[in-house]
């Protein structure tokens, strides 16, 4: 295998780097022409890794690209997901290098999608390859790449359900997480789900004069920045009522094991250039990350902000808030909270509407099922250490569905780094970690394929 993977490692990271040019963006219309590219590109490559059956699946949004390769139905069957669309690039100036024009400096790739999550689910395609090229494919293999997991998967409930047979399988493969360090492997076994919403304050009917109204009229603009702060106490406690109702507490023993894995907060802080963490207060970095709740504002945006002055008192303001939610609150009812809640803070002199966007349940994974289990010795055989098990503190939505849906866990097989900057300028892929995972997922095959007899 790793014989293999030297002798085509330049074309495996070419592949990559042709996957990377095409800027896949769900969120933005304009680039739907190339969502279509990229569907296409992935399918065309499933294709050329071996599999008996490669096709694009039209949805109400983005298609999703569908691969199999059963070799014998008695054999467990695992189902690879990803997806190949992309966060917006947006600032582009804070770039170093064009974003969809993918460089390699210090072994790493920069490009949008590098690692989030081009670079990571392409190590299965790869890995299938591998596999079929060797003669070494112990499972069953789906493959199943979405484009709208940035947007919320909002369309891939829908396809699950339609195509539930056709995706029968025994567990899913996800590679779209991240380990502690190169040389100390870990699995997260947990993600937070998410509520984003979008919020609209509206106070006159048109922009004013800030000399001739300022003083009488409602600011927008002020009037939401007062909403938001009031949002969190001085410990960094969320005040919406009900908010923390279902928030699953961890022990005292569950606590120490997650503060376990190695964190060096001096580290931290200086690799993000900050003096000080904040957070809710009782709660160490780790654990205000992973296992906590969250709300914050991702953008927000109001009056003139054009160069130089306009004294006026913007008509309306607009804020966009997601909250990480843990076990077992509910990203429906939380989203239903805040909208009461913020509607009842605002004060007559405006009026306020909440927009919700989308949104995901939380997902936690046992550590002493089969499937963690071969995930733990495919890293410790290849990393040649055992991986520590992690909360992760992102979300993919459409986990906690999959198992309703399809009867399965999930394993998060993730290979990314803190420093990749996800949804950030300038994201990366380190290539040990690209060329690690590639030699890593065989042998997850030939674990699982083993413990499940």
């Amino acid at each position: 295998m790793q014989e293999y993977i030297e002798k085509n490692r330049d074309r495996f990271l070419n592949e990559l780097l042709d996957l990377l040019r095409i800027p896949s963006v769900s969120a933005d219309s304009k680039f739907k022409p190339d969502m279509l590219k990229a569907a296409e590109y992935v399918r065309d490559r499933i294709a050329e890794a071996g599999a008996d059956r490669a096709e694009i699946f039209e949805t109400e949004g983005h298609p999703v690209v569908y691969g199999e390769k059963i070799i014998d139905p008695a054999l467990p069957t695992v189902l690879v997901y990803g997806h190949y669309d992309v966060q917006p690039a947006d600032p582009y100036e804070l770039w170093n290098s064009p974003p969809f024009e993918p460089v390699i400096k210090n072994d790493r790739i920069y490009a949008r999608g590098a690692c989030d999550d081009k670079g990571q689910f392409y190590m299965h395609i790869k890995a299938l390859e591998i596999m079929l090229a060797t003669g070494t494919l112990a499972c069953n293999v789906k493959v199943m790449i979405e484009g709208e997991e940035e947007i919320g998967s909002s369309n891939l409930g829908t396809f699950i359900r339609k195509y539930k047979e056709m995706l029968q399988c025994d567990t899913i493969l996800i590679s779209d997480t991240s380990i502690i360090a190169n040389d100390v492997p870990s699995i997260e076994t947990g993600l937070r789900g998410l509520t984003y919403v979008e919020v609209e304050v509206v106070g006159a009917n048109r922009d004013l004069h800030s000399g001739v109204y300022g003083g009488g009229v409602a600011n927008p603009v002020n009037v939401l920045c007062e909403m938001i702060a009031s949002l969190k106490d001085e410990n960094g406690h969320i005040t919406i009522p009900g908010f923390y109702d279902k928030v699953q507490e961890l022990s005292a023993s569950e606590r120490a094991a997650l503060n376990a894995a190695p964190f060096d907060l001096e580290e931290y802080k200086r690799d993000l250039d900050i003096d000080d963490v904040t957070g809710e207060r009782g709660y160490t970095t780790i654990e205000r990350t992973s296992v906590r709740p969250t709300l914050d504002v991702n953008g927000i945006w109001g009056g003139y902000i054009g160069e130089g002055a306009k004294t006026v008192l913007p008509s309306k303001a607009h804020a966009k808030i997601s909250m990480r939610l843990v076990p077992h609150q509910n990203d429906d009812e939380i989203c239903e909270i805040f909208t009461k809640h913020f509607e009842s803070i605002a004060p007559a002199s405006v009026k306020v509407k909440v927009v919700p966007h989308h949104g995901g349940l939380p997902y936690v994974t046992p550590t002493d099922s089969v499937e963690y289990r071969a995930a733990e010795l495919a890293m410790e055989e290849s990393f040649g250490k055992k991986p520590i098990p992690t909360r992760g503190g992102g979300s993919i939505p459409i986990v906690a569905l999959f198992e309703q849906e399809l009867g399965c866990k999930s394993i998060l097989m993730g290979f990314g780094l803190d420093i990749d900057a996800l949804h950030s300028p300038n994201e990366s892929y380190g290539l040990f970690n690209y060329y690690k995972g590639i030699e890593t997922i065989p042998l997850f095959f030939k674990h699982y394929a083993t413990l499940k007899k």
